[in-house]
């Protein structure tokens, strides 16, 4: 039981700092060509369309760690300039869990240039449904306690995401709301005994921005990126300093990269002989290939710094499968978007 309570103390401690949100959490995949998992202007950007799934899991060796899986689709729909796309997804972590389904329209908006110039800015937005759990039957106390149920519990949700994009040839830039309608989460007040008693947080907004350019057009591009992002209610912020390359082969592409993820706000902890203070890093190497319509990736996430709960890292693999895609569409080198 004392591991365990551990457990959900680290679980929590990491979910805050990495900016906790209610929905999917934001993590690394975005950088497998997947950023319609981000971005609800995403979908549908190209003239065919994409399914992705993800499984990740974080500190192997502990038990009940945070795990998380998602499948989403997305595709334009026919000749028309709309995109529409779905995300499945649970994220558990400890004693909570939540699944949840994003259904997204998005809308894509040619900007000039012929036909084969990329300048183009997409809107978009998912509402959403979510299903939270809190599980209690293991928690005791000697001596009653109005903060506990003893049971598990799960409550339902609605919200929605909205985004913005903007390609033009190698450049883009992407912006979001997550979580823009409030929402009382319930779950942490129903059955209590003294709910009043128990904070109502109903702003889980989480704002995210991404800028990014590729440079070479021949065998070989190197993608520069950030990705920006901020909670409002808690003013947690951070940012992933992004670098991919990319080679052309034979049977279709390969590539590579590294983020760098840091928190602005940092953590005090306290040893045996001093105080401290630590911010959220990540370090994030990623590979992948695309072959044929086919497409795979591998990132392991270290969190660096003098204070960790485990040794072990955070992986995360990534499938995927591209369908009535177009060769080379535009006069550019922008994967997202062919």
């Amino acid at each position: 039981m004392k591991n365990r309570l551990l457990l959900l103390l680290a679980s929590l401690a990491f979910a805050f700092q990495s900016t906790a949100q209610e929905g999917i959490p934001v993590y690394f995949d975005y950088l497998s060509d997947n950023y319609y998992l981000v971005y609800p202007s995403m979908a549908g950007i190209s003239d065919g369309g994409k399914i992705r799934a993800t499984a990740r899991m974080q500190w192997f060796s502990v038990e009940d760690a945070p795990n998380l899986q998602t499948i989403n689709a997305n595709f334009r729909i026919g000749e028309s300039n709309s995109g529409v796309g779905a995300i499945i997804f649970n994220d558990a972590n400890g004693y909570h869990a939540q699944t949840g389904v994003k259904l997204t329209y998005a809308h894509h908006l040619k900007l000039g240039g012929d036909a084969r110039s990329l300048n183009q800015l997409s809107f978009g937005f998912s509402p959403t449904y979510l299903q939270s759990s809190l599980d209690e039957t293991e928690f005791r106390s000697a001596q009653p306690d109005n903060a506990l149920i003893g049971s598990k519990i799960s409550e339902g949700y609605f919200n929605m995401d909205l985004g913005f994009s903007y390609n033009l040839r190698e450049f883009y830039a992407h912006f979001a709301v997550n979580n823009l309608l409030s929402s009382k989460r319930n779950l942490y007040r129903f059955g209590r005994q003294d709910p009043a008693n128990v904070p109502v947080i109903d702003n889980l907004r989480r704002y995210l921005f991404s800028v990014g350019y590729i440079f070479g057009k021949q065998e070989w591009q190197l993608e520069p990126s950030i990705l920006f992002q901020m909670s409002e209610f808690t003013e947690e912020k951070s940012i992933d300093l992004n670098a991919k390359v990319y080679k052309d082969v034979d049977f279709g592409r390969i590539w590579g990269g590294l983020s760098y993820r840091r928190s602005f706000e940092g953590a005090q902890f306290a040893t045996s002989d001093s105080f401290g203070e630590q911010r959220l890093q990540l370090f994030t190497p990623i590979v992948g290939a695309n072959i044929g319509n086919f497409m795979v990736s591998y990132n392991y996430s270290y969190q660096s710094g003098s204070v960790v709960f485990d040794n072990g890292g955070f992986h995360q693999i990534t499938l995927g499968y591209d369908f009535g895609q177009k060769e080379r569409k535009y006069d550019c080198y922008c994967p997202a978007a062919q």
